[in-house]
């Protein structure tokens, strides 16, 4: 079953992924998509490339051909069709549930401080908890900058 974890109070979704991404690829060399809305993507493509100058983290949009996403760690977004069965991590940056995400080994669901996110987030929340799955939270807004 897929292990979840909540990081919510989330005040820079962008940086805190990158976070997460760097942890996941370089730590554990996992493979990990990240879903969420088109222009929340783009924004984190830019960040991934600023982020850190002593760790790259290679990544790919999913509609990138095959033999760049075959050598990226991480793929931002999933392309239609193409169902990314040998990744093992998702990361949610969207509102919606993501889609398929009981298909991986983990999922990293990242919730920020509006009112919208969080109600989104709740929703989530419930849907994962009535269907059994174990959450681990993470308020990452009780931690020191």
């Amino acid at each position: 079953m897929t292990e979840i974890d909540v990081h919510y109070n989330t005040a820079d979704k962008l940086q805190h992924a990158c976070r997460l991404l760097r942890k996941a690829v370089l730590g554990a060399d996992a493979q990990v998509v990240v879903q969420g809305p088109g222009e929340l993507l783009d924004a984190l493509d830019e960040a991934l490339w600023r982020f850190s100058p002593a760790d790259f983290i290679p990544h790919c949009k999913a509609d990138a051909p095959v033999h760049v996403r075959g050598r990226s760690a991480v793929l931002l977004g999933v392309a239609e069709g193409d169902p990314p069965s040998h990744r093992q991590v998702m990361l949610n940056l969207g509102l919606p549930l993501p889609q398929g995400f009981e298909r991986f080994d983990r999922l990293i669901d990242v919730v920020g401080f509006d009112d919208d996110e969080r109600l989104a987030g709740r929703t989530r929340w419930r849907h994962y908890s009535d269907r059994g799955y174990a959450i681990t939270r993470h308020d990452v807004g009780s931690r020191s900058a």
